[in-house]
């Protein structure tokens, strides 16, 4: 097992092979999103330790995803079942990340308290969305720039960590490092990725309302939840197979069984 570096230019193209395994299957892709965001919801609503329970999941469910895309890349049917693929491939391991990836959000959230007093994290935890003058205050944005930016070395550590672990045995701690290490050797093609992706998640849904707003004098008023339900349809499991592209780029198409 060996990290290779790529360019720019192939992280660019992650979402778009996404959207190429997406389109290959995308009832089955559909039903295993939704399965997943059911799953996780009943999780998080058990009292006192559900939202932690479903954080622990993450990394499970993240191999079942790649094990997904890897089926669209070989043509093969999407059954349901493939999402609980981390379940059975080292699921000790999985579980362990879990706690790990639990534990580095508590801290982060923990840390952004010494900026905002903890409405970041009371939002967070509870889902109450805190009053607009502390979303518009400095110290809010503060604490939301600080968390974002202490989380990108947990993202880098957990990118590749959960399949390196379920497909190749490698124990948490090494695939945290080689997952950390490979992302940073890789950082152009990331750099490229994170443009793409932010283009589509962000400025792309931001013109779409710009313009109907525009071409309507601005008397008609979309509804957020009828442009985001559709996007999150179709960026979802793109997202979700772009990953396991990447994952194929960087540690080769036949690292994975």
């Amino acid at each position: 097992m060996q990290a290779r570096i790529v360019g720019a230019g192939r992280g660019v193209r992650w979402l778009a092979e996404g959207w190429r395994l997406f389109r290959a299957a995308p009832l089955g892709w559909l039903a295993a999103v939704f399965g997943y965001w059911l799953l996780m919801s009943l999780v998080s609503l058990v009292p006192l330790v559900g939202v932690a329970a479903a954080a622990v999941l993450v990394p499970a469910f993240s191999v079942g995803f790649m094990a997904l895309a890897r089926a669209a890349g070989r043509q093969a049917p999407l059954e349901l079942g493939l999402l609980f693929d981390g379940f059975r491939h080292e699921p000790r391991a999985q579980m362990t990340l879990g706690v790990i990836y639990l534990a580095c959000l508590a801290l982060l959230l923990a840390a952004s308290t010494l900026a905002d007093d903890g409405a970041l994290a009371r939002w967070m935890l509870t889902g109450l969305r805190p009053a607009d003058e502390v979303l518009q205050s400095e110290a809010f944005f503060s604490a939301l720039a600080a968390t974002a930016a202490l989380y990108l070395p947990v993202m880098f550590a957990f990118w590749f960590a959960p399949p390196l672990a379920a497909w190749h045995s490698t124990g948490p701690v090494k695939a945290l490092f080689f997952s950390l290490a490979a992302s940073l050797m890789n950082w152009r093609a990331f750099l490229g990725y994170g443009a793409v992706a932010g283009l589509v998640t962000l400025v792309l849904p931001f013109l779409l309302l710009s313009l109907l707003a525009l071409a309507t004098g601005g008397g008609y008023r979309l509804p957020v939840a009828s442009l985001v339900l559709p996007l999150l349809i179709v960026l979802l499991p793109t997202l979700f197979a772009s990953f396991y592209v990447s994952y194929r780029d960087v540690f080769g198409y036949d690292a994975a069984p």
